[in-house]
Order: C-alpha cells, then sequence, then structure tokens
C-alpha cells in the first residue's frame, strides 16, 4: 500500500511540476498545444517509457499509475468545462502582443517572444511589417491573430461596391 501512495505523491508532484515549468517557458516553446496537452503528452511518454524499460515497474503498478494520470487529466478537463474562471489559470488566455499599432513589450517578455519571433509569426498571416498591425492577440497554443490597420486591410465585395453572386 505504501508503494501506491508513493506512486500517488511522485505522479501529484510531476503533474504540477511540469504544469509550472510550461507556464514559465511560455506559450511560443509550446506552439500548437496548451500547455496542459504538453504536460499529458509529457508524462503519458514517461509512463510507457517506464511500462518498457523499468524492470521492477510491473504491470499493475504502471496500470495504477496511468488510471491515476487519466483521471487526474479527466478531473481537469471536467473542471475547465464546468467553471469558465479556472481556464484563464489551466489554459491561459490570449493576450495583446500589439495594442493600437504599440507593441506591448512587458507581454512579449512574459510569453518569451522578441521581435525576431514575432516577425515571424506575422509572416505567417501574411504581414510583412510591423506598421501594418493594429492588433495582434497571442492565443493560448502559441499562434497569433492579427488585425491591420485599415488601410493595409484586403477590400471585400462590400469595399468595392459589387454585389454578390448567386
Amino acid at each position: 500500500m505504501d508503494s501506491y501512495l508513493q506512486m500517488l505523491g511522485d505522479t501529484i508532484f510531476g503533474f504540477l511540476s511540469l504544469f509550472v515549468l510550461t507556464k514559465i517557458l511560455g506559450k511560443t516553446q509550446i506552439t500548437q498545444l496548451t500547455p496542459f496537452d504538453f504536460i499529458s503528452a509529457l508524462i503519458l511518454g514517461e509512463l510507457v517509457g517506464n511500462a518498457l524499460f523499468d524492470k521492477e515497474a510491473g504491470i499493475p503498478e504502471i496500470a495504477f499509475v496511468i488510471t491515476l494520470w487519466g483521471s487526474l487529466i479527466y478531473v481537469t478537463e471536467v473542471i475547465t468545462q464546468k467553471f469558465k474562471r479556472t481556464r484563464q489559470l489551466l489554459e491561459g488566455g490570449p493576450d495583446f502582443v500589439i495594442y493600437r499599432g504599440k507593441l506591448i513589450r512587458d507581454v512579449m517578455k512574459k510569453n518569451s517572444l522578441d521581435v525576431n519571433q514575432l516577425q515571424s509569426l506575422l509572416r505567417t498571416k501574411d504581414v510583412f511589417s510591423l506598421r501594418e498591425v493594429e492588433f495582434a492577440f497571442m492565443e493560448t497554443n502559441g499562434t497569433i491573430s492579427v488585425i491591420r490597420k485599415p488601410p493595409y486591410q484586403m477590400p471585400n465585395k462590400q469595399d468595392l461596391h459589387v454585389s454578390p453572386k448567386k
């Protein structure tokens, strides 16, 4: 029984430690994944690695830890779905990196984002100059959403006074 309590403690410690680490690393280090997804992938990979290579870890112990880990993931997902305020803590939220054409350096520093990385992210949105951007948001998965200044926006049919075809 003591070994299961030890595994419980180790698993919860690993969960919390990796969560704090991903918050410290920032959004750009784990693009396309939320911090929670990143943690889940790391731990599951470690569990499989232990199952394959640790001669002392038997099937019951590995099954217990995988069940415990799956339960933690499930409970966290339920909490974020039921309580909106926990989403900000667990998943993060979008941040302005450019607001009304001005770089927000504190947010960039918090997300470990320098100007070169920002320009690279902007180029993925077909924006090649910081001067074109009115607003830019760093999303929770490390991507960027951009609203261009009006002179740089692409015209649409309404702007050109062209009626849409049926």
